[in-house]
């Protein structure tokens, strides 16, 4: 459970002469996420650095987080790297795999039994390489990371989209796949394109019902789900420094459904009195000591307009608590207009259930201002109208509040208290009858909403809104109750009114915890045995790639030819596959089968050119492995876009397929098949995609000559004997040219090690 102190001493130690370096290069004051991404740059090229959204820059991470589900495959690769431990601090957290569905005991005895080949491999792994393990039970990846690993100025990649929950405390941190996890626990730089940045100037302060949750449901409202992509969110303002560092970490946390690549605040008293609540005062002692760094300069903050690309501005004091959706986190209400809007849609008035918790809303802050409204419904005789279900964000939390008489109180008005996981969040909720899917509402002070997100049912309309907004809703049961204004109808009959919450952000006697759920991994990891069942039917060791043959690739049959969007969802389907995860041959059993075939409008029925027939896109690749004939997939434009998932990359290339060959990729898919040693290639006249015939045989030829920048041959053989001869680009540099040679990137770093 240690913060790697030596890791963050050499971090704060350059932050002097690499912010300098930059302020001087770029010939202007700096913003935090520009002196926090210049100190992590691989070269110190802050020229290039900066030509925000245009360049590619190499950075070094301080450390890694993995969530259980990706953590799975991203050490099974990282186990061909060849090296004995990881190159950077990295933790894993069991958080995913926990089926939310009669209370947490319950729950957290299930899941440990139904997965525990995945955990005792998660467990054994990382005792082995020197990976921090957080046990089922432990708490949420975000909150855990919160409370031990984050710091002011540092620099993380994670494997879940919420990441950036760590950004209150002013860290750059952001959702990757696995396999750049991987890389960088084998000690490669991460590659990004340095973002543009917005800027959000807080003024006021927050009070009565308004809450932070309310700053990001309001700022998801004003940029849509798109209007952060390829941004970092930088908060400021007198308003910024009033918030708690958990208050900010939920802001930085929802920030992903804004497309943002992360969000972040900067160091201040508030983050000091977390650091120390949480024994981090050492850490604290640290970043007073460069302070004027963990900030933008103050120049930027006075006139945010010269230094950001888009600023908004928002007033706490003014600001209203909002609920968001149904069907997506941007559809911004706020309260008093909330009513209104549920009867002119025809919503579901009738609340069925209220959810708080999750990686977004589980601090101690949160949980007791939610139980100060739920002890007035005690006190004042009210009977809480709807299902209402507590998930901690982590033991610490967990047995902190029950301490504090949090838990008992919720008890009293009928709450539900999870498991410390994902759960319902995550769509990990077995809610009995929503089988039937019926019309129905739900209300969460989670971060996403999409239609079937959390029960499965299409047609369960899910609202976002901070936990007090939420549990007073629970207690009301009904969506047009607006309780900064309206009274409810007591046992006794009395009208009453609900009081403004109120809570603590710190635990006034501090926090305490048994057993927080930590496994250190063991000094010297090399008699450690990784535990994986050949039998397994979740897990399985992987081999190295082949290397290339040194030859240009002949003889190559057209698998598919994919029409229109076909994103990482329709390469390698999420849903029932996640439990094979782990195990590549079985996982590729969804390959494509998503995918609109361009010949026969069919997904998942592609013809085999050797036998002539029809059949399932997986099927009809592994015909083609075990005759040794490599194919090729073809497709139209932004080909992988969605998810980072690094099996839709792996797939593929364990089935034998050699090259994909589109209009266009989504950047962060080519880069996924690059590092497994695929052909990630371009028509360079769009409209070749044409040419493709279904009986194509293709042959690539210029690879005995490959060069960064030089563009390839791809010969279509037609089964009539005509042919056609087209060129296709690349965008390979000469070190990902020797991933494609070697095999794959791991290949190249185990021949290095």
């Amino acid at each position: 459970m240690a913060f790697d102190i030596e890791m963050i001493k050499a971090v704060y130690a350059k932050y002097p002469e690499r912010i300098a370096a930059a302020r001087e290069a770029v010939g202007r004051p700096l913003t935090l996420t520009e002196k926090i991404l210049y100190a992590h740059l691989a070269q110190g090229d802050a020229t290039q650095a900066f030509e925000r959204g245009v360049s590619y820059v190499d950075f070094n991470p301080d450390r890694v987080a993995m969530q259980d589900a990706t953590a799975q495959m991203a050490l099974l690769q990282f186990m061909q790297a060849g090296r004995n431990q990881v190159a950077v601090p990295s933790t894993v957290h069991c958080d995913h795999l926990i089926q939310a569905e009669v209370g947490a005991e319950q729950d957290l005895s299930k899941a440990k039994d139904k997965n525990r080949e995945v955990y005792d491999f998660l467990s054994s792994v990382s005792n082995k390489y020197g990976i921090g393990f957080w046990k089922p039970g432990a708490g949420i990846i975000h909150q855990v990371v919160l409370e031990n690993y984050a710091f002011p100025g540092g620099m993380m990649i994670g494997t879940d989209s919420h990441t950036p929950n760590a950004g209150g405390l002013g860290m750059i941190a952001i959702g990757v796949g696995g396999a750049d996890a991987c890389d960088v626990m084998a000690g490669l730089p991460w590659e990004l394109k340095f973002p543009k940045l917005i800027g959000v100037k807080l003024t006021g302060k927050l009070s009565g019902w308004t809450a932070a949750k309310d700053v990001i449901l309001k700022v998801a409202g004003i940029l849509t789900v798109k209007g952060g992509t390829g941004a970092v969110v930088e908060y400021f303002g007198e308003g910024a420094n009033s918030l708690s560092a958990t208050g900010k970490g939920t802001i930085c946390n929802m920030g992903a459904e804004i497309g943002a690549t992360t969000s972040i605040f900067g160091y201040d008293e508030k983050s000091e009195a977390y650091l120390r609540g949480t024994e981090r005062a050492d850490i604290a002692d640290m970043a007073n000591g460069i302070k004027e760094h963990l900030n933008g300069d103050k120049e930027v903050y006075d006139n945010p307009e010269k230094y950001f690309d888009q600023v908004i501005e928002i007033n706490l004091s003014e600001l209203e608590p909002h609920i968001n959706g149904p069907f997506t986190p941007d559809l911004a209400w706020p309260l008093s207009k909330f009513a209104s809007a549920v009867k002119e849609n025809g919503w579901p008035a009738k609340l069925e259930v209220g959810l708080i918790g999750s990686c977004t809303n589980s601090s101690y802050e949160d949980i007791s201002r939610a139980a100060s409204l739920a002890q007035q419904a005690v006190d004042k005789k009210l009977t809480a109208k709807s299902e209402y279900t507590i998930t901690p964000g982590s033991e610490l939390v967990r047995f902190t509040v029950e301490r504090d008489g949090f838990l008992n109180v919720f008890d009293k008005m009928g709450g539900v208290v999870l498991a410390n996981a994902c759960g319902p969040c995550i769509g990990q909720w077995a809610r009995h009858g929503a089988e039937k899917q019926e019309k129905n509402s739900i209300i969460t002070s989670f971060n996403r909403n999409f239609a079937k997100r959390a029960d499965g049912n299409p047609n369960t309309h899910s609202f976002v809104a901070s936990p007090e907004v939420v549990t007073a809703m629970a207690i009301a049961g009904d969506l047009t109750f607006n309780p900064m204004t309206d009274t409810l109808t007591n046992q006794d009959g009395d009208q009453v009114k609900l009081d403004e919450p109120a809570g603590l952000e710190m635990p006034s006697k501090g926090f305490a915890v048994e057993d927080a759920g930590y496994q250190a991994p063991a000094e010297d990891g090399s008699s450690v045995e990784v535990i994986v069942d050949p039998k397994s039917e979740r897990l399985q060791l992987l081999e190295p790639f082949a290397p290339w043959e040194g030859s240009d690739l002949t003889g190559l049959k057209l698998l598919i030819k994919a029409k229109g969007k076909c994103t990482t969802d329709h390469i390698s389907m999420a849903g029932p596959w996640l439990r094979f995860r782990g195990h590549l041959d079985n996982i590729s059993n969804n390959m494509l089968i998503g995918a609109v075939n361009f010949y026969n409008e069919a997904t998942n029925k592609v013809k085999n050119q050797l036998s002539g027939e029809y059949g399932e896109v997986p099927a009809v690749q592994r015909q083609y492995k075990l005759h040794g004939v490599g194919s090729v997939v073809v497709g139209d434009e932004n080909y992988g876009e969605g998810s980072s998932r690094e099996h839709a990359a792996m797939e593929p290339r364990f089935l034998g397929v050699r090259a994909i060959l589109v209009k266009s990729f989504a950047r962060i898919h080519e880069t996924n098949l690059k590092k497994q040693g695929m052909l990630a290639l371009t028509f360079a006249n769009p409209a070749d995609y044409d040419k493709v015939q279904e009986d194509d045989t293709i042959d690539i030829v210029g690879l005995t000559s490959f060069k960064p920048g030089v563009p390839l041959t791809v010969v279509l053989n037609h089964s009539d004997g005509s042919k056609d001869e087209i060129q296709v680009n690349h965008t390979y540099n000469a070190g990902q040219i020797e991933w494609f040679k070697a095999g794959s990137a791991l290949n190249l770093i185990k021949g290095n090690s």
